[in-house]
């Protein structure tokens, strides 16, 4: 019946059923799937791009599968709240707020001030996906961890030596210090206090969108030691 109806969906357990909430089924489905490309690592980046027509879906996919080989393990829920213990900060729930530079907007994130130089560390293990300039963030960074959030980390003084696009982070790594840079062209600074612009994002394949990250800050500070 599921082929009738031009369906992909397998039975993994061998209830009699494909359904989409079994993670057997999901996992015999996605297997049976890319095994029509072949088993190379093209062969799978093949088969991916053919399903979601995407680069970064591809990307995210790949990473994923890398950083479960390094670590022999599929679960990564350790977290770190990004300013270490010791440091003087401060913040509140700033997502949605107006933002006026660049033209009108609200703002992706929660800003915690700090000093300039406070070590920023990565919340969560992720691969790091984006580092550089950005007119809006300064110097920045992305990561993305292995339930499909982008991690945004902004204004910030500089990187951590070493760290480079690719590498696998974990949580509480230091990946750069705070700073006030942005708005404006490279090298752009001091326009506001220092502080970290922390935003969160999620991705569906298609599509991505930010999303609150207060509550999970809040979180990860009570929760680290």
């Amino acid at each position: 019946m599921i082929a009738m109806f031009h369906g992909t969906g397998k039975d993994g357990d061998g209830d009699g059923l494909a359904h989409i909430e079994n993670d057997l089924d999901i996992l015999y489905t996605v297997g049976n799937y890319l095994q029509r490309y072949g088993h190379s690592e093209q062969d799978i980046k093949a088969a991916l791009w053919n399903y979601y027509h995407r680069d970064l879906a591809v990307l995210s996919i790949m990473n994923y599968a890398r950083l479960m080989k390094q670590y022999n393990r599929l679960t990564f829920d350790t977290t770190s709240f990004p300013i270490p213990k010791g440091y003087n900060y401060s913040y509140r729930n700033t997502w949605g707020d107006a933002r006026g530079f660049g033209g009108r907007r609200i703002h992706e994130g929660t800003d915690i001030f700090a000093n300039y130089g406070t070590p920023v560390r990565a919340t969560t293990f992720g691969i790091v996906e984006l580092k550089g300039w950005n007119k809006f963030g300064g110097w920045r960074i992305g990561i993305r961890d292995t339930y499909n959030r982008y991690h945004y980390y902004a204004h910030l003084n500089g990187f951590a030596e070493g760290i480079e696009v690719g590498d696998i982070v974990e949580a509480g790594d230091t990946i750069g210090s705070v700073g006030s840079s942005g708005y404006g062209p490279p090298g752009t600074s001091g326009k506001f206090p220092p502080h970290l612009h922390y935003g969160m994002y999620k991705d569906d394949g298609k599509s991505e969108w930010s999303f609150d990250p207060y509550p999970y800050l809040k979180k990860w500070e009570r929760n680290t030691p």
